[in-house]
């Protein structure tokens, strides 16, 4: 019967890692999705044809190219961090059932596990901020376009 009530506890131990990484998909999903739109829109830029050899045009064209590679750097990383957060914080539940079932004292290796997911997915989200901070940056509409009251 201990041992039972020990497993029960340590699933109630694993329930916060799990809500976390319920947390952390979802953040993927995002980065992922807007990684998915910068490629499409670099592969539109690329595929397009430019019958018009205008240098301004063509200027333009790979100045945006350049944009776009660095949109998909900061969403590879931050997708890359994210993850090994969501590995990090598996090992951590597996750590914790490990813990009992053998009755080892991994107190120290879960939150160095644990302080590991949180550094990674803290890195992570700067990467997916600083994504989000080149993409409005390089969308601001000219003035001449905005309409005045």
């Amino acid at each position: 019967m201990n041992e039972l009530s020990d497993i029960a506890h340590i699933i109630q131990l694993a329930v916060a890692p799990v809500f976390l990484l319920a947390g952390i998909g979802a953040i993927l999903s995002v980065v992922t999705m807007r990684l998915g739109r910068v490629v499409d829109r670099a592969r539109q830029l690329e595929d397009a044809p430019r019958p018009d050899p205008d240098e301004k045009a063509e200027c333009r064209v790979r100045a945006e190219l350049g944009v776009l590679d660095r949109r998909m750097v900061f969403c590879q990383r931050a997708i890359g961090l994210c993850t090994i957060a969501a590995l990090f914080v598996c090992f951590v539940v597996a750590a914790l059932f490990v813990g009992v079932l053998a009755d080892i004292n991994v107190t120290a290796p879960v939150a160095f596990l644990f302080v590991a997911a949180m550094a990674s997915l803290i890195t992570g989200l700067l990467m997916f901020l600083a994504e989000v901070t080149i993409a409005t940056r390089m969308l601001r509409v000219r003035a001449e376009l905005l309409m005045k009251d």
